[in-house]
């Protein structure tokens, strides 16, 4: 390993700081004028800083760069997760709960399938670790779709039950992906019996069943303590801001010292803490929210610029290609329309399943779970297709986010219901 350098640090710090302030200024212009989305930007800072492009940093001079990617998407995810559930209108998942049990009970695992199959046969990887890659790319991108459903552009031509229907999916997949994952590691690494038996004992029971319980527990004892604290004038200059991004650090980390999913575990928290706390405490502090959320989550995707893995990705040929051009097409819209009776009426519409189909970006939470994979199978080929199929994510969704919406507007504000 190459000797970390000082100077990296403060590049590193540099482009950070400076990814930040460029995209506070120019985010709308970036955006709507030359449809470059924040991730997009983020990532080509990233390779352009990196070894392909001016080789200023290299994760490799900082650690396992493996290690590296992991920690940082599951940090990343886990704040924007919070985000997600406290810009979630004040009980919404209760009120909605049939079109959130459709989308992650029906419409996950079909997925999962469907990705599994065509990266099995276009590029003929073996049966688990075609189903390994399913499930990775499976969850869609709370961060991406971030970028995808707010801003002026969005709020104009999208409806809020769409906004907050893909907002709200692409936080409890994140954390439900978990199994969904684990499921092939086992059944890669154990006997068919030990790996079902681990699976639904341990990984389905404890590590989400109990996750669950236990990120409401402190999502609803965090609210009632800060309101008892405000009450008794025990706590001096209350800040939402840094009392909701602790409360996602001790839930990721303390459930993951219990072995427990973290990342579902912290947006349950902040779900349950969301509808302790009212929404006028809530909303006071939103957009400082948001600007955090995005300090703390782009720098995974400078991370991601920084490790890309180019000779593997020229080593897949025209194969690789279209394997990514299938999982985009495929892993997820012909679902939507299968299933399109399923849904709640105000959520049948064609254009409506078009635009969700279509905007299932995959992103940190595909780059945590291949590295998690990584890790615990030692199959190194799960990353090129993986980090593959998350840049062409990145790309195309970035670019096509803007036009989506008003195409979306364009075609259905006549008939878009009263917000929620």
């Amino acid at each position: 390993m190459d000797e970390f350098s000082g100077n990296e640090l403060d590049i590193a710090l540099t482009a950070l700081g400076g990814l930040v302030l460029i995209l506070g200024l120019l985010s709308g212009f970036l955006k709507e004028r030359l449809l470059l989305s924040d991730p997009l930007v983020a990532v080509c800072i990233g390779i352009l800083l990196g070894p392909s492009g001016l080789h200023l940093l290299d994760l490799g001079h900082w650690g396992n760069p493996q290690s590296i990617l992991e920690q940082g998407a599951r940090l990343a995810i886990a704040i924007q997760l919070m985000g997600v559930a406290l810009r979630l209108p004040k009980g919404y998942l209760l009120r909605h709960w049939k079109a959130q049990a459709v989308l992650l009970g029906l419409v996950m695992p079909l997925s999962c399938v469907a990705s599994a199959v065509l990266v099995y046969f276009i590029l003929g990887l073996p049966l688990w670790v075609a189903l390994l890659v399913g499930a990775i790319v499976t969850p869609t991108d709370p961060v991406v779709a971030t970028a995808i459903v707010t801003g002026k552009v969005a709020e104009r031509n999208l409806p809020d039950r769409l906004r907050h229907t893909l907002s709200a999916e692409s936080a409890a997949n994140d954390g439900l992906a978990y199994p969904l994952v684990f499921l092939p590691i086992l059944l890669l690494t154990r006997s068919p019996g030990e790996a079902l038996g681990q699976w639904f004992g341990e990984i389905l029971l404890w590590e989400v069943g109990a996750t669950v319980i236990l990120g409401a527990v402190c999502g609803y004892l965090a609210g009632r303590l800060l309101l008892r604290a405000e009450r008794q004038h025990t706590i001096d200059k209350p800040s939402f801001l840094a009392y909701t991004l602790a409360l996602s650090l001790f839930v990721l980390g303390g459930i993951k010292l219990l072995n427990g999913d973290g990342i579902l575990a912290v947006f349950v928290a902040g779900s349950t803490f969301s509808l302790v706390v009212s929404g006028s405490e809530r909303s006071q502090e939103e957009r400082v929210q948001e600007a955090v959320d995005r300090f703390f989550t782009l720098y995974v995707f400078v991370l991601f610029g920084l490790g890309l893995p180019w000779r593997e990705w020229f080593d897949l040929g025209w194969s690789g290609a279209i394997a990514i051009g299938a999982l985009l097409l495929l892993r997820r819209l012909p679902v939507l329309f299968l299933l399109k009776s399923c849904f709640p009426h105000s959520l049948q519409r064609n254009g409506d399943l078009l635009f969700m189909g279509w905007f299932g970006p995959m992103g940190v939470a595909a780059i945590f779970y291949a590295m998690l994979a990584i890790r615990e199978t030692q199959t190194e080929s799960i990353w090129a297709i993986v980090s593959a199929v998350v840049c062409a994510s990145i790309v195309v969704h970035g670019i096509s986010a803007i036009p989506g919406a008003k195409r979306y507007g364009q075609l259905h504000s006549p008939q878009v219901p009263p917000t929620e």
